[in-house]
């Protein structure tokens, strides 16, 4: 069985729920709290267990890096390439170390795989870039002293 419920003025034409709502974006535009941040002169902070940019890290100016193939092993996005070569005291470092920074999900399995604690995510969030960008081994070596 339909009811069919009369309705008065106001409610047939949403007068009061429209002006109830501008009522609310009043109060709150002048007496509510500002959260906007002024972009390039006040920066947010993230929490320390934000996940930015990579970076590996390096002791004695040599990456700490040797090339186990746990991180591109473990990578969801398969955005880790990195090929292998041995120094003179037969340790295992990597020729190349390459980051798909469009694939990458930023999840972290890289950083918490690898043995030597050599890759990190920093908390650097200015990615944006006018071209697809390709992380080597140098600029993930220049990255370390940015954070």
């Amino acid at each position: 069985m339909l009811i069919k419920r009369e309705h008065g003025f106001l409610q047939r034409f949403y007068l009061l729920e429209i002006l109830t709502g501008c009522l609310i974006t009043m109060k709150q535009w002048f007496f509510g709290k500002n959260i906007t941040y002024q972009y390039p002169e006040q920066r947010r902070q993230y929490s320390p267990r934000y996940r930015g940019q990579h970076y590996i890290k390096t002791v004695n100016n040599v990456e700490n890096c040797t090339a186990c193939m746990l991180c591109p092993t473990v990578c969801p996005a398969d955005c880790i390439h990195i090929e292998a070569g041995e120094r003179a005291d037969k340790e295992k470092y990597p020729v190349k170390f390459e980051i798909d920074i469009l694939r990458c999900c930023f999840c972290g399995f890289c950083e918490e795989a690898c043995p030597k604690d050599a890759i990190k995510l920093s908390n650097i969030y200015e990615m944006a870039d006018y071209e697809r960008r390709v992380y080597d081994k140098d600029f993930l070596l220049i990255q370390r002293a940015k954070k």
